[in-house]
């Protein structure tokens, strides 16, 4: 997968699980829970999300990769290969 539908995709499952939370403000290099109210419970959701999106296993040992925006895209990118 490209960057662009890497990003939509998290972006798109953090508006499910934190309806409430502000996307068009996004800081991409700051931590989700910092910028709005997302908690582990919120974190475990996004990753399970994603594992479904893309049809891939996360180990848990990679979860604090995905704690911004900007790590989603690195590790989804290099899980993906790039595709």
């Amino acid at each position: 997968m490209k960057p662009a539908e890497i990003s939509a995709l998290v972006l798109q499952a953090i508006a499910q699980i934190a309806p409430e939370a502000n996307l068009e403000n996004l800081d991409p290099a700051a931590r989700f829970r910092d910028q709005f109210d997302f908690d582990s419970v919120d974190c475990v959701n996004l990753v399970q999300h994603l594992q479904q999106a893309l049809k891939v296993k996360i180990p848990e040992t990679d979860y604090p990769q995905l704690i911004t925006l900007d790590g989603c895209v690195a590790y989804l990118e290099k899980l993906s290969g790039g595709k």
